[in-house]
């Protein structure tokens, strides 16, 4: 029996379908509203202000959907063990000090119209993938620690050599989060890294397995093409029939003990 058997969620897959686009332009929307929060503004700016009452307002739609998706789903244990990630959105407010949850909404959402990809667009999934997650931490760990005392990631340039160090799983060290937000940042960084870094490995072998089997099929049928007069496997098994069959009509001509011949 299949999971969707198993579960059926036909309230909870029609809600989806008909929020996930709208959801996505919000996110979306979220994010450029975020990074104008961080990079153009400070905190207590009229600006600033008018941003952070925006983003509170997209967050209470985000936080909606969770609750309204919570209330159609029919099995809601099962809901909340698949969907950890949007059940922090509703924990967001009670966690203050970590600001980059508040980003988990708009990161769940657009990436659950691609959560379906197969191995042949697991390229795509990667870059917007990556791109999103870099992206998202640079903002958070930069919000973080531009103001800190002794902190070594006071722009965002920086926060973008941090964030392409850490993924990467480089580390040179020279950059390196030391507020208690900002290593949080760091250790979701972390780990989506190695997450990522095991895809690409498995996407690559997959292909590299992939490129070795065409290769050998080809070869074959160019060895075959290069030398006509040798049968191809087929052809083999007619001609094993055909002897098979004339065996047969040989042992029914051949005489017996005591058959006197013809």
């Amino acid at each position: 029996m299949t999971p969707a058997a198993a579960y059926p969620e036909p309230r909870l897959r029609a809600w989806e379908a008909r929020t996930d686009v709208p959801l996505t332009v919000l996110s979306a929307g979220f994010l450029v509203l975020y990074a104008c929060e961080v990079l153009l503004t400070r905190p207590g700016s009229p600006l600033w202000q008018g941003l952070e009452t925006v983003l509170w307002v997209l967050w209470a739609v985000f936080v909606a959907d969770v609750a309204v998706r919570l209330w159609l789903a029919r099995d809601r244990r099962r809901f909340v063990l698949d969907n950890p990630l949007d059940l922090l959105v509703v924990l967001a407010p009670f966690l203050r000090f970590l600001r980059l949850v508040r980003l988990v909404g708009a990161v769940s959402v657009l990436t659950r119209t691609l959560r379906d990809d197969l191995r042949g667009r697991v390229s795509s999934y990667l870059v917007v993938t990556v791109t999103l997650l870099g992206f998202v931490a640079a903002l958070g760990v930069y919000e973080a620690e531009r103001d800190a005392p002794d902190a070594t990631i006071t722009t965002f340039g920086d926060a973008l050599w941090w964030v392409l160090t850490t993924i990467t799983t480089v580390g040179y060290g020279d950059r390196y989060p030391v507020t208690l937000e900002g290593r949080l940042v760091a250790a979701g960084l972390m780990l989506a890294g190695i997450a990522v870094l095991g895809t690409v490995t498995a996407t690559i072998a997959s292909w590299f397995t992939e490129q070795i089997e065409q290769s050998r099929a080809r070869a074959a049928r160019e060895e075959r093409a290069a030398a006509p007069g040798a049968p191809d496997p087929q052809t083999w098994v007619e001609l094993l029939t055909e002897m098979r069959r004339l065996r047969a009509r040989l042992d029914e001509l051949e005489p017996g003990p005591g058959r006197p011949r013809d």
